[in-house]
């Protein structure tokens, strides 16, 4: 028996014991920036939606930015149009670090991040091909814009070995809650305030005792919410301890008049939740 035809029956072998399989890459090849590099990685395959996770991995000292990075910063986007078989795309974004610089404060991520991606496709019993643009901030001592074009075919039913890694990312998504939820972690209530002339929010929370909870508020694209570093505590109790984060608001120079939608991303430790509110926007202008 030759060499090739015997390692012919073997792979048929191999074949016959652990059945049909997609053979795609779990991820593309590494796309290289300044002090950072990143990827597409493929997770799990589920009846009407697939997985994948972008990885951004950063140099010592280096970090990239959240969805809204704060004082400063560049937020990632995102250009799938020319992906195939499909119908959306929609990013999810673990929780935050809050970072210091020169340019002010900052919200993102350092050492290693994955951004989860849940992708519907138009035909869910068809493969699934990747195609993402990706523009990014990165920043040590100065912030630079990076851009990779990052390609992948999804598998339709394997599980990659990067699916791990896709559902611990998940696992940071902050969840949704209503504001006023019973439990340890939980937004409470918000009231707009004045202090020293400057409107603000006092956003009072509930964490587990010991946390140090961070909170980070978002509205409208022409409005800004200066960072909220500490809570003034206010006693505690079995269900966690409660405080009040003041929050300095920023409005546009026509001010507001309508409702103003807020999203405010309470973390503490490796847990995060993520509440929606509206405010009057005229109490916030004054």
């Amino acid at each position: 028996m030759t060499f090739l035809r015997a390692f012919a029956l073997i792979l048929m072998a191999c074949l016959a014991v652990t059945g049909p399989r997609s053979w795609a890459a779990d991820a593309s090849n590494w796309v290289e920036g300044r002090g950072s590099r990143v990827r597409l990685i493929a997770g799990d395959a589920e009846p009407r939606e697939r997985w994948a996770g972008v990885e951004i991995a950063l140099d010592p000292g280096f970090k990239t930015y959240w969805r809204t990075p704060g004082e400063s910063g560049l937020p990632p986007v995102f250009d799938w149009a020319r992906s195939t078989n499909v119908a959306a795309v929609e990013p999810l974004w673990p929780a935050p670090s809050r970072f210091e610089d020169g340019g002010g404060v900052a919200y993102g991520y350092g050492g290693t991040v994955v951004l989860p991606v849940r992708v519907t496709p138009r035909e869910p019993d068809k493969p699934v091909h990747l195609r993402l643009n990706l523009e990014y901030g990165v920043c040590k001592d100065l912030c630079i814009p990076a851009q990779a074009d990052l390609s992948l075919d999804l598998p339709e039913r394997a599980e990659p070995a990067s699916s791990g890694l896709i559902r611990q990312a998940r696992g940071r998504v902050p969840q949704p809650q209503a504001l006023g939820a019973e439990g340890d972690l939980a937004v409470l209530d918000v009231a707009p305030t004045s202090e020293g002339g400057k409107p603000r929010i006092a956003v009072r929370v509930r964490a587990p005792a010991g946390a140090a909870p961070r909170l980070f508020v978002e509205g409208p694209d022409d409005w800004f919410f200066a960072a909220a570093e500490t809570m003034d505590a206010a006693g505690s109790g079995s269900g966690g301890a409660q405080g009040t984060f003041r929050v300095e608001v920023d409005p546009p120079p026509s001010g507001g008049t309508g409702a103003v939608p807020l999203r405010l991303t309470l973390v503490a430790g490796d847990r995060a939740i993520e509440t929606g509110i509206s405010l009057d926007g005229t109490l916030l202008s004054r």
